[in-house]
């Protein structure tokens, strides 16, 4: 069939990877919310947040209905969320969010993939003086005045607006602790919030050549392919 149809196949198959890694991702933060929050979204705002990411990732709605329904048995394990802090290649500092029942498995795992691709682990706490933890939104952009928009998030907790040309969509920057208060102004205003999560956003970059960049990047894919592992945040520019 061909060398062109083989290259379409892979990337088929490294997009169905991602989406599946995708849905596991959001499984486990609907068993981390509805373990913390109860399984009703109307009273529980982490839940419907990641409901909203669910649906903006194309996730089935039977999927996530299962998620929460598996959630509240009582055979659900509970998954612990774990922040791993690291240095990748040429001194890329790498901040490692998981979610797992299995503390020992998932340090041995990232360590194993840091030693053997030129990275080390660190202590915790390390890095975060290096990475801002904050609440994220994004809700469409067409018809919203952003300056009347800034001067209302502001009281809210939000402290920054961009506009994502290639999305079409306005993102909200706030302080981590003001996630609940910018979601609930949001959906009284009636915003359709696109997403909803934390980010760690890098308050400095660090430039490498295409070489160096490569072997960073091979190390991130490597850990994201994990099935503990949930984001990967680091200060590569």
């Amino acid at each position: 069939m061909g060398r062109a149809f083989e290259y379409r196949k892979a990337r088929k198959m490294k997009r169905w990877g991602q989406m599946a890694k995708t849905f596991t991702r959001i499984g486990k933060d609907i068993v981390i919310a509805v373990k913390s929050g109860g399984a009703d979204p109307d009273t529980n705002g982490r839940l419907r947040a990641i409901i909203q990411n669910a649906k903006a990732a194309n996730m089935p709605k039977e999927n996530v209905e299962r998620a929460i329904k598996k959630a509240t048995s009582k055979d659900q394990e509970d998954y612990k969320e774990i922040v791993y802090e690291a240095y990748a290649p040429h001194g890329v500092a790498l901040v490692i969010e998981t979610a797992t029942d299995n503390h020992n498995r998932t340090v041995a795992n990232i360590r194993s993939y840091l030693n053997k691709l030129g990275g080390s682990l660190g202590t915790q706490g390390m890095l975060d003086f290096m990475f801002d933890r904050k609440s994220v939104f994004r809700i469409p952009a067409d018809g919203v005045d952003m300056d009347e928009l800034e001067l209302d998030i502001i009281d809210y907790g939000g402290d920054e607006l961009e506009l994502d040309e290639d999305t079409n969509q306005i993102v909200i920057y706030g302080e981590f602790t003001a996630f609940g208060a910018i979601q609930k102004y949001l959906e009284e205003k009636g915003f359709e919030i696109k997403g909803a999560e934390f980010e760690r956003i890098a308050n400095d970059y660090k430039e490498l050549s295409d070489e160096e960049a490569a072997d960073v990047e091979k190390l991130i894919e490597r850990i994201e392919e994990d099935d503990d592992v949930q984001t990967v945040y680091h200060n590569m520019k």
